[in-house]
Parts: structure tokens; C-alpha cells; sequence
């Protein structure tokens, strides 16, 4: 499989907490958000890394906890519907950014 994020394994990834994983999902969606205005080809391309990255995240055996592997997948479902359908949950930059925070947050306490 080729990947969208060069020199990323899963041996790599997998190595990450679960905190510092979703700082980096966090990171390719808040590029997307930020180039929508300005540039599509780079907000697209931003949007997919984020999703290879979520996807890695969610095949990650110690993401499959129960309640952690039902979020993971919902956040999938609900970023699509944002990014490239109708927004039927609600979604706002905004509140994307403000999801994203608290793993920020916590991959730089070292969580």
C-alpha cells in the first residue's frame, strides 16, 4: 500500500500514544480547514492524509477498547460528512478545532 504520509510505518505509528496519534489527525484536519479558502487541491490532500491517518489509528489493536474504537470510527463517519457531504451532525471549524485541542494537549504532557 502506498502511503499519503512518506516515511510513515505502521511499526511507527503503532509505537505513538493514543494522544500523540490523534494530535496528528488533528493536525491533517486542521489543515484542511484552514486551506478550504484558500487552496482545494492542498485542503483535499490535507483531508486524505488526515483520513490514512485516523484509519491507521483505528487499526491500532490498542485503540479496540470498546468505547475508544466506536469514537474512532464515529469521528470517521462524521468527518466525511463534514468535508464531503451535507454537515447533518452540525460540524463547524470550530468545533473541529476545539475536539482536536485536548489531544494536543495531552500528547504534550506526554499522556
Amino acid at each position: 500500500m502506498t502511503r499519503l504520509n512518506q516515511n510513515l510505518t505502521e511499526e511507527r505509528w503503532f509505537s505513538s500514544s493514543f494522544f500523540e496519534q490523534m494530535a496528528n489527525v488533528g493536525a491533517e484536519f486542521g489543515r484542511a480547514i484552514n486551506w478550504r479558502e484558500k487552496d482545494k487541491k492542498r485542503s483535499d490532500a490535507a483531508f486524505e492524509r488526515g483520513l490514512e491517518l485516523l484509519d491507521l489509528t483505528i487499526d491500532d489493536k490498542k485503540n479496540h477498547m470498546h468505547g475508544r474504537l466506536v469514537e474512532l470510527c464515529r469521528l470517521r463517519e462524521v468527518l466525511i460528512d463534514y468535508f464531503l457531504y451535507d454537515n447533518v451532525y452540525g460540524s463547524s471549524d470550530e468545533k473541529w478545532n476545539n475536539y482536536f485541542y485536548g489531544f494536543n494537549y495531552a500528547a504534550r504532557l506526554g499522556k
